[in-house]
């Protein structure tokens, strides 16, 4: 009887280590053109997506954070060059913040892809069943 009930114990532990380690999607929001506000996000997103390998991240830039993602300009370029070799994080910029600072492809971080409107972008995530993390100071 003891062995049984320690086998249900071990069995029940198991299932709940198990359902704690269910894939996630989550879908960060970044406007901030602070730069401790960037590179917090930039390491949050790439804690999550380090110890949950088989979950998936996605960093949408707009409105002041547009300059994450401009070669030249950006406070966080080497970080934003990592993350974006990272299998399980999307890097996302607004396109219509782009158009509205005249950035262009060439100017883009490689691995940076452009959604015509990052606040779309969002929502949509939202409807499919993405959670949501606002990045602000």
């Amino acid at each position: 009887m003891k062995t049984i009930i320690i086998f249900l114990m071990a069995c029940l532990f198991c299932t709940l280590t198990f359902a704690q380690e269910q894939p996630v999607k989550i879908v960060f929001d970044i406007t901030s053109s602070d730069a401790n506000v960037q590179e917090a996000a930039v390491k949050h997103v790439k804690m999550m997506a380090t110890a949950y390998p088989d979950s998936m991240f996605e960093l949408v830039m707009y409105s002041g954070a547009y300059d994450m993602v401009v070669a030249n300009t950006s406070l966080v370029f080497e970080q934003m060059t990592a993350l974006a070799t990272i299998k399980n994080v999307d890097l996302v910029v607004c396109q219509a913040s782009l158009n509205r600072h005249k950035i262009i492809a060439a100017d883009i971080i490689s691995g940076v892809r452009a959604v015509p409107d990052g606040i779309l972008e969002i929502i949509e995530k939202q409807n499919s069943g993405w959670g949501y993390i606002k990045e602000a100071n």
